[in-house]
């Protein structure tokens, strides 16, 4: 798949969002990729999950997780195209961690899989599940880096594309300074 390609699935589903966004990072941005709409078309979700898949095939990953629940339904099909399991870690008391019988084990090798990566944060959050259940981390992987190529991992990192929207720490955005009201999308608009 390429960048056009996947663009394309962006904008034909209305996922390209222009405005004034707060993102779970915390950082303000003029643009937001609201990836659950375009994986709420299966067939088009596969085909993300399968592009995303041959990009760490070769990472030998026996358990894929994602953080709930922006990352549930690409970890899904990422896990379909490796043919292992799927696995996702959710907050309970402000925390991601395993729950619904979800375990790890000191052999699993998992991949950790994200629908957008920003600043990585939950990426991390969820890689510490990992490996506190003695699992090893073996790569980390995304749809969107949205991350401006700065955010590194101790492990390879893929993703189908890089997009630069630029953020912007709140008390420097100029939509903030203009008195234009953030928006808060995503998996945690009704939790923060």
């Amino acid at each position: 798949m390429t960048r056009d390609q996947l663009l394309d699935l962006f904008r034909r589903s209305g996922a390209l969002l222009d405005g004034h966004f707060r993102l779970s990072s915390g950082l303000h941005s003029t643009g937001y990729l609201q990836c659950a709409l375009v994986l709420s078309r299966p067939e088009d979700a596969e085909v993300i999950g399968r592009a995303l898949g041959s990009r760490v095939r070769a990472l030998g990953a026996t358990v894929v997780l994602s953080p709930a629940l922006g990352g549930v339904v690409i970890g899904h099909e990422v896990g379909r195209a490796l043919g292992v399991r799927a696995l996702f870690a959710e907050r309970q008391d402000g925390a991601l961690t395993l729950r619904r019988g979800f375990t790890l084990a000191p052999g699993d090798r998992v991949l950790v899989v994200e629908d957008v990566l920003t600043t990585g944060g939950s990426t991390r959050e969820t890689m510490q599940v990992a490996r506190a259940s003695g699992a090893r981390v073996v790569g980390v992987a995304s749809i969107v880096d949205r991350g401006g190529g700065v955010v590194r991992f101790d492990v390879p990192f893929e993703s189908l594309v890089a997009v630069d929207l630029p953020t912007y720490q709140p008390d420097e955005c100029p939509l903030c300074a203009k008195g234009l009201p953030a928006v808060k999308p995503g998996s945690r608009a009704a939790t923060e």
